[in-house]
């Protein structure tokens, strides 16, 4: 007859319970699974999934009972570290839709907003539509299996422990924010660029010609030179695209700072 103690049983319990709740905090705040279009019921049995399937592989738990005191600060520090690396990996699709807002504004297309289910929010369309394109990319080349992986390999790098991380670690987080910015501004910068001088250009024309409606041309011309740089860039966004994946990839596990270092 099988039979199976009460320690036995607190050791699977524990060897599931804290690194669920890493997994289903990063789950709550990914850009992947994080979407208010993604059910909760689905979202928690992908949790337990992964939880079952990388547990065997993890290294040894703290032998805390997850219903005491010292298990529920635990499982809070769990909580938090998921949540922050939810955030890193936002950090992609982030600089995308800044990239978006900044072109929609030079084109003159902010007025142009579609919904959009991963924010739960009114977006501009070239938004959309560049978030559309990275969300894709991001797929073909396998990184929702590289976002569980990371997962996995973050405890190692940050193991369950009662200890918790230092200061730094939510500084460094803070600090990806100007990432975010600066990203979103390199990728719309040749867009930028090229209804600046175009703007420049109708300018000129303004002065050579006062008698030309500036406001009936000025707006389908900024409008037409915005797409056409747009379609050109489009060949070149890959690259970029892919070093910030990996960038966001390294930040979800190099935030942290464990207190023993």
């Amino acid at each position: 007859m099988l039979s199976i103690t009460t320690a036995q049983l607190d050791a699977w319990i524990v060897a599931f319970a804290y690194p669920l709740t890493r997994i289903l905090a990063f789950i709550a705040t990914s850009p992947l699974w994080g979407s208010a279009g993604i059910p909760r019921r689905t979202r928690l049995i992908l949790g337990l999934c992964i939880a079952m399937a990388i547990a065997p592989a993890l290294p040894p738990m703290p032998a805390v009972a997850p219903g005491s005191l010292a298990g529920l600060w635990i499982m809070a520090q769990q909580m938090l570290i998921g949540i922050g690396m939810g955030f890193a990996a936002r950090i992609v699709f982030a600089a995308v839709d800044v990239a978006g807002e900044f072109i929609s504004a030079q084109m003159g297309l902010g007025f142009a907003t579609a919904y959009d289910p991963m924010s739960s929010s009114q977006t501009p369309v070239i938004g959309e539509f560049l978030g559309l394109i990275s969300f894709l990319l991001f797929l073909s080349l396998n990184g929702h299996l590289m976002y569980v992986a990371t997962l996995a390999q973050s405890f190692y790098a940050i193991p369950v422990s009662a200890i918790p991380l230092q200061a730094t670690s939510w500084l460094n987080l803070v600090e990806l924010g100007s990432k975010m910015f600066s990203v979103g501004v390199l990728l719309a910068l040749p867009v930028v660029v090229a209804l600046m001088i175009t703007n420049i250009a109708l300018a000129v024309l303004t002065r050579a010609a006062p008698q030309l409606n500036i406001f009936a041309l000025g707006f389908p011309i900024t409008m037409l030179g915005g797409f056409i740089a747009l379609a050109i860039s489009m060949n070149y966004l890959a690259p970029p695209l892919q070093a910030l994946y990996e960038y966001a990839l390294g930040a979800i596990l190099g935030f942290a700072v464990p207190a023993n270092q």
